[in-house]
């Protein structure tokens, strides 16, 4: 029973309010699955109005009886996951082998990584990609040159681990000299630190491929939980600036060990408005009082680095080609609350360039690219209150609506604050979520 599975992907370039739509999804899953990304992911859930941000821990973990699972296509950072399980534990969150499980195949994000983006990125100068500084890309990049790779199995074989890191670090240490000047990493200590981490995750660590492949044969419900956003996909994003895996429900089968017919039901995450972080084109983006408008309102600054995010108005341009691409069957609709005290809206449903219409989204030629517009009336009431689709005010019917009308999928769900509470379910085909 495969169909009673749901995927949520971004469909933006990330910061869409996952961590929000996955808790909801989460009251009736059994699995909750991170499928891709690593630390560069910030998810963010407020549970009576305390405010937890995760990277790693799949945000299933604040529901009962939800087995939570770091999927082989995860890039695991030891140091980050020790800091969110404290943080978790600490607040009164029961987290452990009872209801997380990590993939022994999973790649580690190690201190060499870390070092490597750091220095790159200096390096580039006026040509940087905008990465978070997390290693995710040179983790990533270990993982495809296979010799130089450090998997979570590697991190609970303390000697094997002392082995392989004396190995690798001498060729780090001999690169990264030569093109950076860069002092030379001390292997044993990074493989004492390391076994440190993997001695307290242990428990956890196994195959959560068969278990997955497993649940599914018994007709449980997975939920996967997409990082980043579509448009950050390392395939079909607006390369070269976009992260270093799939992040689209495409890669939900390589990156949890199901298969491809277990995705189930895509539910793609859309904000009001689109926001990016770090550079790139953005056709839409307001550098104006708009956009710092949207800022404010939307505390728009980043989850996992603080960076004050890039705002504009919403590209249905792009988010139609990002939901055909993930095969999207309802949208989500986030922080639709933002948008309350401006006297007119804009939303983005074509591109020009030249003075000619571009018929098809090519991630290409977003450089190029000038947005068509239209222009909707806004609306001044505070729809933080809302919950049902008639209590929010016309023009915010209209809003979504007129989304629901050029994307050709239903919203489901509309997010108008924070709190879980303040949940609008609408058009959703979830069983067991109204």
């Amino acid at each position: 029973m495969t169909g009673n599975n749901v995927c949520v992907t971004g469909l933006q370039w990330g910061d869409e309010g996952k961590g929000k739509v996955v808790d909801a999804l989460a009251s009736v899953s059994r699995f909750v699955v991170r499928y891709c990304g690593g630390a560069n992911a910030g998810h963010t859930v407020v549970i009576d109005g305390a405010k937890f941000a995760l990277h790693l821990i799949p945000c299933g973990v604040f529901r009962q009886g939800i087995t939570n699972i770091i999927g082989n296509g995860v890039v695991f950072d030891p140091s980050v996951a020790a800091e969110e399980l404290a943080m978790l534990r600490d607040r009164g969150v029961d987290v452990g082998p009872e209801n997380l499980l990590i993939s022994s195949a999973a790649h580690v994000v190690m201190p060499w990584h870390k070092l490597e983006d750091a220095l790159r990125e200096n390096a580039l100068a006026g040509q940087k990609i905008g990465t978070t500084s997390r290693g995710i890309g040179p983790c990533y990049a270990d993982k495809a040159h296979r010799s130089t790779a450090v998997r979570i199995a590697d991190l609970i074989r303390p000697s094997a681990l002392r082995e392989k890191c004396r190995l690798i670090a001498d060729m780090k240490n001999k690169v990264f000299a030569a093109l950076y000047d860069a002092e030379p990493m001390d292997p044993d200590a990074i493989a004492a630190e390391c076994a440190g981490y993997g001695e307290q995750i242990a428990p956890m660590v196994g195959n959560t491929g068969a278990v997955l492949r497993r649940a599914m044969g018994e007709g449980e419900r997975i939920l996967f939980e997409g990082g980043q956003g579509s448009m950050l996909d390392i395939d079909h994003g607006t390369f070269p600036f976009v992260t270093s895996s799939s992040v689209t429900a495409c890669g939900v089968s390589p990156g949890s060990g199901v298969p491809p017919r277990a995705v189930g039901n895509v539910v793609g995450l859309l904000k009001a408005y689109t926001t990016r972080v770090g550079a790139g084109p953005f056709p839409t983006e307001q550098d104006n009082d708009i956009g710092q408008y949207l800022r404010e309102r939307g505390r728009e600054y980043g989850t996992t680095t603080g960076r004050p995010r890039r705002c504009g108005w919403l590209d249905l341009f792009a988010a139609r080609y990002t939901t055909e691409l993930s095969g999207v069957d309802e949208v989500a609709l986030a922080l639709l609350d933002v948008l309350s005290g401006l006297d007119e809206i804009r939303l983005c449903t074509g591109y020009r360039a030249d003075g000619e219409p571009i018929t098809e989204f090519d991630p290409a030629l977003l450089g190029a690219a000038e947005p068509v517009y239209e222009t909707m009336p806004g609306w001044s009431e505070d729809i933080t209150a809302a919950r049902s689709f008639e209590q929010l005010p016309p023009a915010a019917q209209d809003y979504v609506s007129r989304v629901e009308a050029v994307l050709g999928r239903p919203v489901g769900v509309i997010s108008v604050g924070p709190g879980r509470e303040q949940t609008i379910v609408h058009n959703t085909k979830v069983d067991g979520l109204r």
